[in-house]
């Protein structure tokens, strides 16, 4: 009887033991996913902006950069490709294949950047020529002065192309001011960096050659 009576003892002494040890690692384990519900967060959400970065982390301002940028860019190469076959200037000719060099894959990238995002790239076209809708950013040439630049040739042109050329710049370093500031998307800042970088390096560049 006594031994029952002991073995009934331990039995019960075993199963409070265990009891205890499966709510200490209950409490354990629910202190765990609380910090998975916070810290956790970012760790769920990471492998979707990593998979995709693009469609993460920007904003509306990132979105009307690329909208902007995309014609703004296109009207650029538009005007260089005139340069080999009007411009005078070997340091125009050269200045024009270096302008198009770079905003060509730059164009890429952001239309790229906009479907990934849902949104619509924008249409070639006139509408190239009579502005956009970021804002107001200023450069973009009218078809006219498009059109003025096209008929001209020789010195002319180099004089035409650097000064219309220093204006569009302009507008696209604005524009590039305007998304390091209000821009989230960090792969859009860097090339806002880059556009501020370059074109204001190559404006000093036509004022010089302007004399």
């Amino acid at each position: 009887m006594r031994k029952h009576r002991s073995l009934i003892r331990r039995t019960a002494t075993a199963v409070a033991a265990v009891a205890t040890a499966t709510l200490v690692l209950a409490a354990c384990g629910s202190g765990d996913d609380a910090n998975a519900g916070h810290g956790g967060h970012s760790y769920s959400a990471a492998p979707t902006d990593s998979a995709s970065a693009a469609q993460g982390q920007h904003n509306a301002a990132d979105v009307a950069f690329a909208k902007g940028m995309i014609p703004h860019h296109r009207q650029a190469v538009e005007m260089a490709d005139l340069a080999p076959s009007r411009a005078e200037s070997a340091e125009v000719k050269k200045l024009a294949e270096e302008i198009k060099k770079a905003q060509d894959p730059e164009i890429r990238t952001l239309s790229g950047w906009l479907t990934s995002w849902g949104e619509q790239v924008p249409a070639e076209g006139a509408a190239d020529h009579s502005g956009h809708g970021a804002g107001g950013a200023g450069g973009m040439m009218t078809a006219g002065e498009m059109d003025q630049l096209g008929k001209s040739s020789g010195k002319a042109f180099d004089t035409a192309f650097m000064q219309l050329m220093i204006k569009h710049h302009e507008g696209a370093v604005a524009m590039a001011r305007t998304e390091k500031t209000e821009g989230a998307f960090p792969e859009a800042k860097t090339m806002a960096d880059a556009i501020i970088s370059s074109q204001t390096a190559e404006i000093d560049r036509m004022n010089g050659l302007l004399g």
